[in-house]
């Protein structure tokens, strides 16, 4: 019995040649994403751009994906997803992009067919919000930022 959710894509003509997303090795969580750009991209220091992947995708519902960074792209080169992790809702049909900013010190150059980030497909919930004059009381209580690590 497979228990992995299914996920159209629909790849878009200016993605043609450009890999779908894929897991690169057996147990990996996040399937890679390609940039489909026509030329380079150069993301100078303290940039941000968008860049296409040149894929539309339908979710199964009570699914989201999370665009995270890739690993090696913000050691080497302090390039990581902007909005990290951005999310993708089960109902957005429009082509997936990734915010990708330079952290570093020099320009980096987005290539076609480069990796640029990973997509992890979660389950989720959505809550019932429901106002009261009073929230049960923790030994936490209040404390916030930081005050979990003080003695």
């Amino acid at each position: 019995m497979n228990l992995n959710p299914i996920v159209h894509i629909q790849k878009l003509p200016h993605g043609e040649g450009i890999d779908l997303p894929f897991y690169a090795t057996t147990h990996a969580a996040g399937a890679d994403l390609r940039a489909a750009v026509n030329g380079d991209v150069i993301i100078e220091p303290g940039e941000h751009k968008l860049i296409k992947t040149g894929f539309a995708m339908a979710l199964p519902d009570n699914y989201e994906a999370q665009i995270r960074p890739r690993s090696g792209l913000a050691l080497k080169n302090g390039i990581t997803v902007l909005n990290s992790p951005g999310t993708i809702d089960a109902d957005y049909r429009g082509e997936v992009g990734v915010i990708l900013i330079n952290h570093g010190k020099q320009p980096f150059t987005v290539s076609r067919g480069d990796r640029i980030a990973q997509m992890i497909i979660a389950p989720f919930v959505q809550a019932d919000f429901h106002a009261v004059a009073e929230l049960s009381e923790t030994g936490r209580g209040t404390g916030g930022f930081g005050s979990s690590g003080q003695k």
